[in-house]
């Protein structure tokens, strides 16, 4: 078993640093602060060839696959979570159609992204809806050679930007899941319409929206996979992304925790640096290992990515790494601003900004609660087991004892 990165991944995050260092870290109060999709953050990415490193080849990309682009989002997110999730949105975009789009729509879509030529969003979540995707409301009906939808989206990030959607809807309201379908939505539309910018806490660089889908009308080619297969599809694309997510919040935890060892080793109070005191430092020590833990379950995540397991084999791994990742980039936000006290609270420091944006992490693509059923049932189901014989160790009790040991009265 070997943890050491290859020689082509180590050159993938050291072109990542360097960006995050030159270009990113620079710009990251700026971009809080003024709530604007930074521009230059994507043409930096795109001309480093970041924006590539999750497609194959054969579609533009370097096939650097999910691992190559979990690299890349750690080293920014170190600094920035919303660059973080600008390069996220590059596969949040298409893991669908990789999985399920014809040849055709591969070659516009998923080239036009790894070239930086598309940008995409992916609309799924409803005002009434939350983590019940079955849920959904938003209908495609079929007229003729087009689907009309009709509905309401929330949370669609980076729609502001976008030159495509992949928008999710019900083509049979009455089947429930066994009745959603997804399609691919060229933009601009004029039913797909942005009608507000959401107020966001943090990550204010990649702005959610509210979308109105008011008969909006789609040739029937921009049917993505098969009508009414497209629960599934779905399901399988956030799986695929959750590595993502959960390697923003490695870079998160580690930025933050860097950032507060830092200071704590050039802050003294009693004739020593507080680190040096346990209340401090034990803290940060405490979350370097959780950090460590959270990176190696991102990579293995992303790992079996990469290599194709089923979703049902897999999705438990995945779910792992996102809950713990992003909790751990609470405690280690929260942490950091505690280590600096009361100017860790100002906005003159990025301390304040890693405890908002570290937030939004346990609510996307999937709550924590959410990512802690499929692990349950995935241990339930025998799906994940170390093996423990229930036999071997003596069985379990089975009710009242038969007998009574002498002296003793039962009540």
């Amino acid at each position: 078993m070997d943890f050491r990165l290859s020689e082509r991944q180590e050159e993938i995050r050291a072109t990542a640093r360097r960006i995050a260092e030159t270009v990113v870290a620079p710009r990251a109060a700026a971009i809080d602060r003024d709530g604007v999709y930074p521009e230059d953050l994507f043409e930096a990415f795109r001309d480093a060839g970041l924006l590539r490193l999750a497609f194959p080849e054969e579609y533009g990309g370097t096939g650097d696959g999910m691992m190559g682009l979990v690299l890349a989002v750690e080293e920014v997110a170190k600094y920035c979570s919303s660059a973080g999730l600008l390069l996220l949105t590059t596969r949040l975009a298409t893991s669908g159609l990789l999985i399920a789009g014809t040849p055709e729509q591969k070659d516009h879509y998923v080239r036009g992204v790894a070239e930086g030529r598309l940008r995409g969003c992916f609309a799924l979540t409803e005002p009434e809806t939350g983590s019940d995707s079955a849920a959904i409301t938003t209908t495609a009906t079929r007229d003729g050679d087009e689907y009309v939808i009709e509905g309401a989206k929330l949370w669609a990030g980076q729609a502001t930007a976008a030159d495509f959607a992949m928008v999710v809807a019900k083509t049979d309201p009455a089947a429930g899941s066994r009745g959603v379908s997804a399609f691919l939505v060229d933009l601009p539309n004029p039913g797909f319409r942005i009608v507000r910018q959401l107020p966001k806490m943090g990550v204010l660089g990649v702005p959610v929206v509210e979308i109105h889908l008011d008969q909006l009308r789609v040739p029937a080619s921009a049917l993505l996979g098969e009508e009414n297969r497209g629960f599934k599809l779905v399901m399988r694309h956030l799986n695929v992304v959750r590595p993502l997510v959960a390697a923003r919040g490695v870079g998160l935890a580690a930025g933050a925790v860097e950032y507060a060892l830092a200071y704590a080793e050039q802050r003294h109070t009693f004739g020593q640096p507080i680190v040096e005191h346990q209340a401090v430092g034990f803290p940060l020590a405490n979350l370097a290992i959780e950090i460590e833990a959270a990176r190696l379950l991102t990579y293995r995540a992303a790992w079996l990515v990469d290599q194709g397991g089923s979703d049902r084999d897999i999705a438990h791994f995945l779910s792992m790494a996102k809950a713990m990742a992003s909790e751990v980039a609470i405690r280690a936000a929260d942490r950091a601003l505690q280590t600096l006290g009361g100017i860790g609270y100002l906005k003159d420091y990025p301390t304040e900004r890693y405890y908002r944006d570290a937030r939004q992490l346990t609510l996307v693509e999937g709550t924590s609660e959410i990512h802690r059923l499929i692990i349950l049932r995935a241990m339930r189901d025998g799906l994940l087991s170390w093996g423990y014989d229930v036999e071997a160790a003596g069985g379990l009790p089975s009710g009242r004892p038969t007998t009574v040991p002498d002296g003793l009265v039962m009540a």
